[in-house]
C-alpha cells in the first residue's frame, strides 16, 4: 500500500466519522426534544417513577463514542473492556486486510494456487473480524441501554424481616 492510497483511505475514514458524528448529534437533539414533550404529558400523575439515568442518552453516547454510555452509567470498568475488545478486533482486521492484499498481489503476479487459497483465507478472516466488530458495537449499545434502565434498581435485604426488598425511587408532588 503506497502513501497515496493510505491518505485517500484516511481521508475517507475521517469523512465517514464526521458524518456519523453529525448524524448522531442530530438524533440526540431530536430524541431530547421528544422526551421533553413526553415528560410534559406524563407529569399529570401525583407520583411517578423518575429514573436518574436516561437509557437513550446512554445509547446515543455509546453510539457516538463506544464506551461513553458505560461512563455515563458510572460503570467505569466496562469502558476499557469495550475499547480493548474493539481495538483487538480492529487490529486483527488491519492485519488480515494487509495479508489479503499481499497475497492477492502475489497471486496476480505468479498465479500460484497457494497464494489464492491464502488470499481467500485472509479475506474470510477479515470479514469475520468485521462482523465481530459490528457485534461488539451493538452489544455496547445494548449494555448501555440496559445498564441505564436498571441504574436505580437495587435489591437489598431488609434486616428486620430478612427478605430482599426492591429499591425504586418515586417522585411525590
Amino acid at each position: 500500500m503506497n502513501w497515496k492510497d493510505y491518505l485517500n483511505s484516511l481521508r475517507s475514514s475521517i469523512s465517514h466519522t464526521i458524518k456519523t458524528i453529525i448524524l448522531s448529534l442530530s438524533f440526540i437533539f431530536l430524541i431530547s426534544a421528544q422526551s421533553e414533550i413526553v415528560q410534559d404529558k406524563t407529569n399529570t400523575n401525583d407520583s411517578a417513577y423518575v429514573p436518574s439515568k436516561s437509557p437513550w442518552t446512554a445509547v446515543l453516547l455509546s453510539a457516538v463514542i463506544p464506551g461513553a454510555g458505560q461512563i455515563y452509567n458510572e460503570s467505569y470498568f466496562k469502558a476499557p473492556i469495550v475499547w480493548g475488545i474493539s481495538g483487538w478486533f480492529v487490529y486483527n482486521w488491519i492485519q488480515n486486510n494487509s495479508n489479503y492484499k499481499d497475497n492477492s498481489d502475489l497471486y496476480l503476479q505468479t498465479g500460484d494456487e497457494d497464494y489464492r487459497r491464502l488470499r481467500n483465507f485472509y479475506r474470510d478472516q477479515r470479514d469475520m473480524f468485521s462482523i465481530y466488530l459490528g457485534l461488539t458495537y451493538v452489544l455496547n449499545l445494548v449494555d448501555a441501554y440496559v445498564d441505564a434502565d436498571l441504574f436505580d434498581f437495587t435489591v437489598e435485604e431488609d434486616f428486620l424481616i430478612h427478605q430482599p426488598r426492591m429499591g425504586i425511587r418515586f417522585k411525590l408532588r
